[in-house]
């Protein structure tokens, strides 16, 4: 059956469905990421992703797609780090912020951006913690993703999570640590049987800090 946001509802409760974003490989996965790892679909309303998506539009068509990534790990991408953004987005930026994070965790201030081609895709990958402390929330806009956690010592234990435009997810803590996670490239891009097709995606990615790192000044 291939995906579509009319279907999404009957598709999701398919049997193995934990809540309606996420399936796994079984109970004791889903009881161990609880928590850890969480989609919120609708987060954003569709006037809001056109706000971000019009902001970003005009700095990321300047970039090529690159097919080299520095640790291999991202195919046909192109990515910039933003600080500065129009009123609007802010608040929604900060609505993500609120939602993901506790309120002494420090956050990084630049905010990733990353803009994934049709036939684009993430490898597994663990991030490093040089670069990104115990909290990833990611705003998913234009085209409905999967995003596969994999167990790095048990690759029979896997979680899957249905990004559709509009939607966030949130990594924590074992989800962050003890599982890569990837973007199925087009032709894999299935949730259990339901075919996800995959176009350009753009990721809005916040970061906790480092452990040790100090927050920004005031």
């Amino acid at each position: 059956m291939v995906w579509s946001s009319q279907r999404a509802l009957g598709a999701l409760r398919a049997p193995g469905a934990w809540p309606g974003w996420l399936r796994g490989s079984g109970p004791a996965v889903l009881r161990r990421l609880r928590g850890a790892a969480v989609v919120r679909p609708g987060f954003l309303s569709a006037a809001e992703e056109e706000t971000l998506k019009r902001e970003l539009d005009p700095e990321l068509r300047r970039r090529r797609y690159e097919y080299d990534h520095w640790d291999e790990a991202i195919h046909g991408f192109r990515e910039t780090e933003k600080s500065h953004w129009s009123e609007a987005s802010q608040a929604i930026l900060q609505r993500v912020r609120a939602a993901a994070f506790p309120p002494a965790l420090a956050q990084f201030p630049m905010v990733h951006v990353l803009d994934l081609h049709q036939n684009g895709y993430i490898k597994p990958h663990v991030d490093s913690i040089k670069f990104c402390g115990s909290i990833i929330a990611g705003l998913s806009l234009l085209s409905p993703s999967v995003m596969r956690l994999v167990d790095t010592q048990d690759p029979q234990e896997w979680l899957e999570l249905l990004l559709e435009p509009g939607s966030l997810y949130i990594l924590r803590g074992p989800a962050r640590y003890n599982f890569s996670h990837q973007i199925l490239r087009d032709e894999e891009s299935f949730f259990g049987e339901h075919r996800v097709p995959r176009g350009r995606r753009i990721s809005v990615i916040c970061r906790s800090l480092p452990e040790g790192e100090p927050g920004p000044p005031n």
